[in-house]
């Protein structure tokens, strides 16, 4: 079951089922969102990153590799790619 963590009308940020961090989603499909709900999107992702992983305790990466044509970003912590090649998932949590 995926953890929900926000969710307006904008976008909605959730974890991954692939890597186990917390991501955003555009609800609007396209992958250059205008700048000022680009911002609301960060700003939500980065509230839910620093709860999780504490300030300054991740990156956001904007690269969309498996859906490059829908703007989504993740809040990467340094042990995400341990626990996705790991099969921890659940770890750290």
């Amino acid at each position: 079951m995926t953890r929900w963590y926000h969710e307006d009308d904008v976008c909605w940020v959730a974890d991954c089922e692939v890597c186990a961090v917390p991501m955003v989603v555009w609800r609007c499909h396209g992958s250059e969102p205008p700048a000022g709900e680009l911002g609301h999107m960060l700003a939500q992702l980065q509230a839910v990153a620093d709860d999780r992983f504490g300030t300054g305790g991740y990156r956001v990466d904007r690269t969309m590799r498996q859906v490059p044509d829908h703007f989504h970003a993740h809040a990467r912590d340094p042990q995400w790619w341990f626990r996705r090649a790991g099969g921890g998932l659940g770890l750290g949590r």
